[in-house]
């Protein structure tokens, strides 16, 4: 080998030495590592949904395992919730049994032999029915849906630690879906807090607990989906919809946040779907509970109008920037509004103080307000800005009236569950009525007589009772004069159709 190489591989079998005592900690002391001074301070990094959500609500130990924030909230709540257990009567009519009819050769018969049927008999059957509610007082006080007692002769309340207790209904408010209840000799009931629906925003992590298809304090979680839904069963539809699991027996249960406060009643489902449920905001039932435990019913504010969305082709004929509001159609006369002024062709903007967006907005302030105030009334007239004063009178509550819209009328269209309107060149061009002169249905309320018997937005009413029609007014006052079963002639497309309406549905 010659000297050249051997030099080399010395310094390689050197460089492998060094390496390996360096790997090994050396003899030497290690060097200490450079300090270094940030350029700039590091900004903190944001924690994500998912990183707040458990901070704020962190795993906690219990019995050698640990549990969700939500596992103590429902546990916290669990007593607070009810199991509403009714029954009522229903008779019906059964044949009774005839061997003849079976058999009629072991009675001298032949088959298809003529005997004479006996008639029908009566039994009563109680027909039981089950739904949630929850403890809103120490003193026994219930929430629950009205749609879960309506009509029962019995209501039985199952509490979480297993016990039964009668209870009777204190109120009622079919427009709304709620009731009250109590059980007797109450006084420590563990009641929920109730929480702020309007707070709540969609995306907001929810529980519902209750007893759906009889299995007790069933817990299930989801979001908050959307806010202010209108489902049709009235003017002062304004529902939370969540996907948390809703199914038939979950109605009355609450609704509850993070913070195990009361935002909703669990009220409607979807029967399309199983993840989308609906809820009455609890700020709704915090303006009528006071009345219906004081009272058991609820008494509304009365305004006396009849209006409508504002659609921008509207807008733009009535020269407004902007498509809120609700567009008064039509002022019973001698009402509260016609008493202040207002005219068909206004816009109401603002009630009270109060922005009005659609017409529901107007329906829900107008029937929440104390009957006999006096509230502003900020409104656009020919692109204008006018304000009125205006007294609140009170809904009437007969069996024949309904509010819509903020308006009534104690025998005309309004009972029916009709908005009509004297014919205009914006309405003819909106139904396609050309030239036509008279009176046009511009709304049906969904499950009203009027839907039930087919009369339909644009259809243009030539009669009443056979007599002819040719405003609004005189409308009215054929409506008020006629009796259970109202015929109307009307103009729909190129024909005409006689369709009978029954007042009482």
């Amino acid at each position: 080998m010659s000297r050249a190489i051997q030099i080399a591989v010395g310094i390689v079998l050197g460089a492998i030495a060094a390496v390996l005592v360096l790997r090994s900690g050396g003899l030497s002391p290690k060097p200490t590592a450079p300090t270094v001074t940030p350029s700039r301070a590091e900004e903190p990094r944001t924690a994500s949904p998912a990183e707040r959500f458990w901070t704020d609500f962190p795993l906690e130990p219990g019995a050698g395992e640990k549990h969700s924030r939500v596992a103590k909230l429902a546990q916290e709540a669990a007593a607070g919730v009810v199991n509403v257990h009714t029954s009522k009567t229903v008779v019906r009519e059964t044949a009774p049994f005839s061997p003849f009819e079976m058999f009629p050769e072991f009675f001298g018969g032949q088959r298809g032999g003529r005997r004479p049927r006996q008639a029908p008999r009566q039994q009563e059957y109680k027909v039981p029915s089950l739904g949630s509610g929850f403890v809103i007082s120490p003193d026994g006080f219930i929430v629950t849906n009205n749609h879960v007692v309506e009509g029962v002769d019995e209501i039985k309340v199952r509490f979480s630690d297993g016990k039964v207790r009668d209870a009777k209904i204190i109120g009622q408010d079919p427009k709304t879906d709620l009731a009250l209840i109590q059980v007797a000799d109450a006084k420590d009931l563990p009641a929920l807090p109730l929480g702020d629906s309007d707070a709540v925003l969609p995306g907001d992590f929810v529980v519902a607990i209750g007893n759906p298809f009889g299995l007790d304090h069933t817990v299930t979680m989801g979001i908050v989906s959307a806010k202010g839904r209108e489902l049709g069963q009235g003017p002062y539809d304004d529902y939370i919809q969540t996907d948390a699991a809703i199914n038939p027996g979950n109605s009355g249960g609450p609704l509850l946040d993070l913070s195990g406060a009361v935002i909703g009643i669990n009220s409607a489902i979807n029967p399309q779907a199983n993840t989308i449920g609906f809820a009455v905001p609890i700020n709704i039932a915090k303006e009528i509970l006071p009345q219906l435990k004081a009272n058991g019913a609820v008494t509304r504010g009365w305004l006396g109008v009849s209006v409508q969305e504002v659609t921008p082709e509207l807008a733009s004929a009535l020269k407004l920037d902007v498509t809120e509001g609700a567009l008064v159609a039509q002022t019973a006369p001698g009402g509260p509004a016609d008493k202040a002024g207002v005219q068909r062709g206004d816009v109401i903007q603002s009630f009270n103080g109060k922005p009005v967006g659609k017409p529901r907005d107007l329906s829900r302030a107008v029937a929440s307000t104390e009957v006999g105030k006096t509230v502003d009334l900020e409104l656009r007239r020919d692109g204008k800005p006018v304000t009125l004063q205006v007294k609140i009178e009170k809904l009437s509550t007969s069996e024949e009236q309904e509010a819509r819209g903020g308006r009534e009328e104690s025998a005309g269209a309004a009972a029916l569950g009709l908005e009509v309107s004297d014919l205009d060149d914006d309405l003819r061009q909106q139904f396609g009525l050309g030239d036509a002169k008279g009176v046009v249905i511009t709304a049906v309320e969904p499950g009203g007589p009027a839907a039930d018997a087919g009369l339909r937005p644009g259809d243009l009413v030539l009669e009443v009772d056979r007599k002819p029609v040719d405003s609004a007014e005189a409308l009215e006052k054929h409506l008020a004069a006629g009796g259970d079963s109202i015929l109307f002639l009307v103009r729909r497309g190129d024909g005409t159709l006689f369709i009978a309406v029954n007042r009482k549905g």
